[in-house]
């Protein structure tokens, strides 16, 4: 079927199999909204990031998605864990995943979260405030020292939408290179020189993140070419050679047919032939790269499967085609106007196609899931509609809005099909409501 579906989604009569199941049976099943995740395809990608970087350090970002079973797997498929919350830790450390293999991100880590973190062994907290060195320097000690990164923002605007483009001044994240006020040096450097003078902390590099969604190996050149100087600087004024660098994420994939994606053999290339380029000409050691994709492990192995409930016809022209999930279980058309793609399965249809808008459920006139899909024109009430590119950020961003409980979670691979988040239920959000 080619992207944005799964690598192995194939059409079989009326429906679509991934991982070798048809998604009719798994609604049928476990009913709908249903999240259905291929294992496989998750697999692959992050062998395709091994491949691809064989040198580097490869952290699958967590906030995409975080689960069990989806910890389990790219610990075993060799990748590290990119987590910024407490929550994301505590999951990951208690499904066995090796502290020393994690990251932890956050502008406003709370003291118990560094605490924690220093605690576990955690493999790399990436400071972002002056506030966490002092609170890192008391933490830390002898018997317990912590290695850190510094993210810096590198001024490299990048992302497909204002409200993720994090590499630039005048955003929450990170320490600025520009110079400060007369003549002073930056909060990079600052940061940099403050991080050295504590005794139990060990700066082992700098991190930086540019955005989402980013289709291009340029911004990422770009920002190593602000980098590298920086590494130079940290050398000359501290005598200190740097041993890693940590360019973040933010690798594009298509939500619909014919859309970019990030070229991973492409950004590979580039980048590891930009940094040694760089390094050799400021006399630098090349340091251990590092990277944290995350839609672009899980968000192609994910598909979503929906019911119609209702279809109307506006005096307008519109055709609203209405699901039973909504913007409870993928907020993204709602915060950032991503667009993605709806196909009818389980029956087949000889009506021709028209346009549609396929909309949620929530007492919302912005709850729409597809602006603009050609569907046939028959769709009806109990039909199912697939939407692929669904496996980051849906249901990890997913809210009990209108008390609608958050759908499970399918794992699928080989013909079988498990079960690895159930379906959050009313009597969920009564267990929470101890207040009469």
């Amino acid at each position: 079927m080619g992207a944005p579906w799964p690598a192995a989604a194939r059409r079989d009569g009326d429906d679509v199999l991934v991982g070798g199941v048809a998604l009719g049976h798994v609604a049928a099943r476990f009913g709908t909204p249903v999240y259905v995740l291929d294992e496989a395809e998750v697999r692959e990608r992050c062998r395709a990031y091994r491949r691809a970087l064989p040198d580097a350090e490869v952290h699958y970002a967590a906030k995409a998605f975080l689960c069990g079973a989806v910890a389990e797997w790219v610990e075993q498929e060799g990748l590290g864990l990119d987590v910024c919350s407490g929550g994301e830790l505590e999951l990951a450390v208690t499904c066995g995943f090796p502290a020393e293999r994690i990251v932890l991100h956050g502008n406003a880590k709370s003291p118990e979260e560094l605490a924690a973190a220093v605690r576990l062994g955690v493999g790399r907290i990436v400071v972002d405030s002056f506030p966490e060195i002092a609170r890192l320097a008391v933490l830390a000690s002898d018997d317990c020292p912590q290695d850190v990164l510094v993210r810096v923002v590198p001024g490299v605007a990048a992302g497909h939408h204002p409200s993720v483009r994090t590499g630039t001044d005048e955003q929450k994240f990170g320490f600025s290179l520009e110079p400060g006020e007369s003549g002073a040096v930056s909060a990079a450097v600052d940061a940099v020189d403050r991080i050295l003078h504590q005794p139990h902390l060990r700066l082992v590099g700098l991190h930086c993140h540019l955005g989402s969604q980013i289709a291009d190996t340029a911004p990422y050149l770009a920002a190593l070419d602000r980098l590298v100087p920086l590494l130079a600087s940290v050398r000359d004024r501290h005598g200190v050679a740097l041993p890693e660098l940590d360019l973040g994420g933010g690798h594009a994939v298509p939500y619909r047919r014919g859309e970019p994606a990030l070229d991973l053999e492409e950004f590979a290339a580039a980048v590891t032939t930009r940094l040694e380029q760089l390094c050799s000409r400021h006399r630098l050691p090349v340091p251990r790269l590092a990277v944290e994709p995350g839609r672009a492990v899980t968000g192609p192995a994910g598909v979503a499967v929906y019911r119609v409930l209702t279809v109307k016809h506006s005096p307008g022209g519109l055709t609203f085609v209405a699901v039973d999930g909504g913007m409870s279980d993928n907020p993204r058309p709602a915060l950032y106007g991503s667009r993605y793609t709806a196909t009818l399965i389980g029956r087949a249809s000889d009506a021709p196609l028209a346009e549609a808008r396929v909309v949620g459920r929530h007492c919302e006139a912005g709850d729409v899931l597809v602006p603009s899909v050609e569907l046939p024109a028959d769709v009806r009430p109990g039909d199912l509609l697939a939407v692929p590119a669904a496996g980051a950020y849906h249901l990890s961003m997913a809210s009990g809005y209108n008390l609608v409980g958050r759908p499970p979670l399918i794992a699928v691979r080989d013909g079988a099909a498990r079960m690895l988040m159930r379906r959050e239920t009313l009597d969920d959000f009564r267990r929470r409501d101890i207040g009469r």
